[in-house]
């Protein structure tokens, strides 16, 4: 087993990740692993992850799932990369991947086979569908979205719409992750590894299951979240002064109380249709009408302090770019520097996001960019025994790069 250099004092420490994956599902899984502290080390092809070359919306798939890790680049198709990525992978403590179902048994770096060199070996598999009718088709997230009840619920009645961002994927490999570290604590007990699924499919039934409980529960089926019927009487998003928006909510009768006090609202106060909150929410659309006219008078900056002052729940409507220059994000360490490998703005630094939490008062940092495309071929392939005629020879032949 492989025990790389990393800090004592981050959980995954001395643990070895070989990832065969690409996009973002499987590359979730081990940044994740990575920002932990484990030794990722992701195998490209030798033309180099695709994803470091998507314009648009996956622009920032590449340095937003691949910092903390090592890159190493193998030609499969070649004996001699073939024979790297296994002998690689058998030093691990846990295998990534997420291609097509078959790819991996193809290339003999399937858990079947790669146990047999390491019975300690803990495998992640992320793919479309768990084992079932659906295991081979092809699926993306929107793919899941639409089949899975999420599109539905997001978008107008009649309308489906995905989710604003690869929900199914990042938690995919999140899910992926979260098995990886149960896999560890139980190898610790027995001494063996073990294979594990994680899907995009029944990561998005997951997500859903509260409106499926709903159903279960209530015998009625749950509407589009545009179309609900909202729980809470103030719970939306109002249009003020100069067309400004901003999300206001009050959840409970102290909190409506505390809002018509802080607006001077003594008459909305006194209304005996709006004593309780059952009450405003049968009258919601008059009460929504009557709010939306009183606010549309003021501009966004007055409610958001009103409402701040009153410890009230309420947001401004942000894009993410606008994130970027948080001041919460900025003061709280959610955002770290990364250098960029590849494009235009290959060499510029960009801020990139954080896991979101803390251990021992410590956010989990960015301990080394993105990698080139093998940055560590040479190094790795040391590591396994390779001289350095031979690494040479790879590289002449593009079995390595």
């Amino acid at each position: 087993m492989s025990t790389p250099s990393r800090s004592p004092s981050l959980p995954l420490a001395g643990i070895r990740v070989v990832e065969f994956t690409h996009m973002v599902m499987g590359p979730t899984c081990g940044m994740v692993l990575a920002d932990l502290g484990a030794e990722v080390i992701k195998v490209e092809p030798v033309e180099g992850d695709r994803t470091r070359y998507l314009l648009g919306a996956g622009a920032g798939f590449f340095p937003m799932f691949n910092r903390n890790k090592k890159s190493i680049a193998l030609d499969l198709r070649q004996p001699q990369g073939l024979e790297a990525a296994i002998r690689l992978a058998s030093t691990a403590d846990v295998v990534a991947q997420n291609f097509k179902p078959g790819v991996m048994t193809k290339y003999g770096l399937d858990y079947a086979a790669l146990s047999k060199l390491n019975e300690r070996l803990i495998y992640v598999n992320h793919t479309g569908f768990l084992p079932g009718p659906y295991e081979h088709r092809t699926a993306l997230d929107e793919v899941v979205q639409m089949m899975g009840g999420l599109a539905y619920m997001t978008g107008r009645p009649g309308d489906p719409l995905r989710a604003g961002t690869s929900v199914n994927d990042i938690m995919g490999g999140m899910f992926g992750a979260i098995g990886a570290m149960a896999a560890l604590m139980q190898r610790a007990q027995t001494g063996r590894g073990q294979e594990i699924d994680s899907a995009l499919f029944e990561n998005n039934v997951f997500l859903v299951g509260q409106h499926m409980m709903q159903y279960a529960v209530t015998g009625e089926a749950a509407d589009p979240m545009p179309n609900r019927i909202s729980a809470w009487s103030v719970y939306d998003v109002f249009t003020v002064q100069d067309g400004e928006q901003i999300f206001l909510a009050a959840v409970s009768d102290a909190q409506w109380r505390t809002m018509c006090q802080a607006f001077g609202w003594a008459d909305l106060l006194a209304n005996p249709r709006y004593t309780t909150n059952n009450e405003r929410v049968r009258e919601r659309p008059a009460l929504l009408a009557d709010l939306r006219a009183r606010l549309a008078r003021m501009d966004v900056a007055q409610v958001a302090k009103i409402f701040e002052d009153n410890a009230l729940p309420y947001a401004p409507i942000s894009k993410p770019e606008q994130l970027l220059d948080d001041p919460h994000l900025q003061a709280s360490g959610g955002l770290a520097e990364v250098t960029l490998t590849d494009g235009e703005r290959a060499g510029q630094t960009a801020q990139t996001t954080l896991l979101p939490l803390r251990m021992a008062g410590e956010r989990l940092a960015v301990r080394q960019n993105p990698p080139r495309l093998g940055e560590h071929t040479a190094e790795l392939l040391a590591s396994l025994g390779y001289d350095a005629a031979q690494i040479s020879a790879m590289q002449a032949t593009q079995a390595a790069a």
